[in-house]
This record gives structure tokens, C-alpha cells and sequence, in this order.
């Protein structure tokens, strides 16, 4: 399943009535995350997380796993990286489409997997956007979240990101 619609037609993929779990996933996954980063406001974002389980792992672009390192051993550390991420990205003078219709247009969840109350989500990042002045604003990349479903809610516990995307 990819996202690749203009904002006005990313909607969720995943029906109401057949998928719940993935409709769930994918509205913390991209539709809160687009939304929190675009703005710069965490808060739109931190209650789908599990503080107390979290962790990061950063592939630094490697896909091996001894190059890894435990980038962010607390939600905190990430939260605090994550804004700074944000705001590097909105300060991009994008030319032919706005920061937010941006990060729906380059995330796709390529799979969702279950194991009892156990997830694991595939996302994948692609762009290639004009920047002013010339250039480009390119990402190729992709990471994989793990979730676990607590209180009926699904939460993010960790994942492992920056692992590079082929194309």
C-alpha cells in the first residue's frame, strides 16, 4: 500500500470495517506524524507512543546490523531529535509543493505484519523535490516500527530507522 495522492486525496488506505489494526497504524504512522512534523508540535503525536518501552535504533544508513547504534534510548532523546529534524525540514525553500502535502507524498507503510497483540510496519520515504535556488530536497530511505497494542490502542515501542532504500 503506498501513499503517493496529493494531501487532499491522502486518505487512509485501510477500510473502517476490514482493517482496524492497519487503518490504526497508519493514521499514527503518517497521518499524526505528517501533521505533528509539518507543525512542529510533538504533542499532535506523543500519545502514540509507549514512553516506558521505547527505543531507537538507527541503521545509520547501513544495512548491517554492526554498524547500528541505540540512537535514541529514550522517548525523550527521540522527541527532542525529532524537532530538531523538523525544523531543518520546514526551513527547506521547497518550490512546486508545500513541507505538509510533501511528507504525505513520500511515505508509503509497504506492510504491516501481526503476532498476537504484537506489529511490525514497513515505511518507506522517497522524494525528489526542486528546491529555490536550485537543487533538490531527495530522501531515500526507509525504517521499521514496532508496536504493541496496549489498553486496545496501538503504541510505538521502537523501531529501526535511516536503513537505506534501494530504488
Amino acid at each position: 500500500m503506498t501513499v503517493t495522492q496529493t494531501l487532499s486525496e491522502a486518505v487512509n488506505p485501510f477500510s473502517v470495517e476490514a482493517d482496524v489494526d492497519r487503518r490504526a497504524i497508519w493514521d499514527a504512522l503518517v497521518a499524526r506524524d505528517s501533521e505533528a512534523f509539518a507543525a512542529m508540535d510533538w504533542s499532535i503525536c506523543e500519545a502514540d507512543f509507549a514512553a516506558d518501552r521505547f527505543e531507537g535504533i538507527s541503521a545509520r544508513g547501513c544495512l548491517d546490523p554492526a554498524e547500528w547504534s541505540l540512537l535514541y534510548p529514550t522517548l525523550n532523546s527521540y522527541r527532542d531529535d525529532w524537532i530538531r529534524m523538523a525544523k531543518e525540514f520546514l526551513a527547506i525553500p521547497l518550490v512546486n509543493v508545500s513541507h505538509r502535502d510533501l511528507l504525505y507524498r513520500m511515505q508509503a507503510i509497504v506492510r504491516i505484519e501481526f503476532g498476537e497483540n504484537r506489529a511490525l510496519a514497513w515505511k518507506q520515504f522517497r522524494a525528489c523535490e526542486l528546491v529555490k535556488g536550485g537543487g533538490k530536497y531527495e530522501i531515500s530511505a526507509q525504517s521499521v516500527y514496532r508496536l504493541h497494542q496496549i489498553a486496545g490502542q496501538w503504541k510505538i515501542v521502537g523501531f529501526v530507522g535511516y536503513l537505506p532504500l534501494e530504488n
